[in-house]
């Protein structure tokens, strides 16, 4: 089966999930019966379409050169919505910048995506977080899918579990280490390194937002942790019910002085007896999420059939979120 795709934003991610794509054809192919065409590309520029399909690693060539869209073939302006209704696509992949506040202009085109009738996969966490319950209607209402796994996480499948995993399940406290940039830079600090240093080079392997306000003040947390609250149990809740605070008044010396102790600090998230938070937190390095080191994320879930479930990630680089955005497409699409 053939899947005309659609790609918003050419950042790292996307990058990453056209190599994927590629090199895992023959397996997607052969077990899945699936081919994924991408038929339109979009960066800041615009979008370029090409009905018979790009070559992926030629789109991926040709951005880190610096070949903004606007110069590839098939160039067809810069509004995505109205370029869009000309065609006929089966999926849009999401992963531009992050909006919170209004879902951008991101929104905007998965909500014409949906009310097409073609289905989303988001790495993109605002249209998600700001219009949850709409977009969810808005798929139901035109036989479209939404899913949105690497949201959160990244390529831990938390919303896999907790979702198709957990069949009734209650869930009494669901706690986690969600963002690994801001876990890598109090280590960078324990281990001796300048703030701006652990920063810079989350920024440089890609694992920091485009605003890393948004890891450091724990605003990516609380969207993961909104993303799985109503996902998954359903609370209907938006950001002002969470509790946020940062990192950004975390020392080496408080680090050191707790490690001296048997302890860490880390930016907790949890959902609790109707309560959600995102704060640093002191946990001893022999509780789980206090043994989650650098680069590694994780969760933990309490629930009352299934006990207490713990999983964790080591994610530096953004290959396991790509992987989670064909992982979504695949099991859109396949019969298997």
């Amino acid at each position: 089966m053939e899947i005309k795709a659609v790609l918003n934003g050419m950042g790292s991610v996307h990058k990453n999930l056209l190599r994927i794509l590629e090199d895992k054809k023959d397996i997607l192919s052969d077990k899945y019966d699936l081919t994924f065409n991408i038929i339109a590309v979009t960066d800041s520029s615009g979008v370029a379409i090409n009905q018979n399909g790009y070559d992926k690693l030629e789109l991926c060539t040709d951005k880190e050169n610096g070949i903004p869209v606007r110069d590839f073939q098939g160039y067809a302006g810069d509004d995505l919505s109205v370029a869009l209704k000309n065609i006929d696509y089966d999926i849009l992949f999401e992963a531009s910048p992050v909006d919170h506040k209004t879902g951008g202009r991101a929104l905007e085109v998965v909500k014409n995506a949906l009310m097409l009738g073609s289905s989303v996969v988001l790495a993109n966490k605002g249209p998600v977080v700001v219009a949850h319950g709409e977009l969810h209607q808005l798929a139901k209402d035109n036989q479209a899918q939404l899913k949105y796994s690497a949201t959160v996480c990244g390529g831990l499948p938390v919303l896999n579990i907790a979702e198709r995993d957990m069949i009734a399940g209650e869930f009494i406290n669901i706690r986690g280490v969600f963002n690994g940039t801001s876990n890598f830079i109090c280590d960078g600090l324990l281990k001796g390194m300048t703030y701006e240093d652990a920063l810079k080079e989350a920024q440089d392997v890609g694992a920091a937002e485009a605003d890393p306000s948004l890891d450091v003040d724990g605003w990516d947390t609380a969207f993961k942790l909104l993303i799985i609250v109503n996902s998954v149990l359903g609370a209907n809740i938006t950001l002002d019910d969470i509790d946020v605070t940062g990192i950004t008044d975390i020392t080496a010396d408080m680090l050191r002085a707790e490690a001296a102790r048997g302890n860490t600090i880390k930016l907790v998230a949890s959902a609790k007896n109707g309560k959600y938070s995102v704060k640093p937190i002191v946990l001893a390095k022999s509780d789980f999420l206090g043994s989650c080191d650098g680069w590694e994320m994780a969760v933990e879930i309490h629930s009352d059939i299934y006990g207490i479930s713990y999983h964790k990630l080591y994610e530096k680089e953004p290959i396991p979120t790509a992987a989670s955005m064909m992982r979504d497409a695949v099991n859109i699409f396949s019969k298997n």
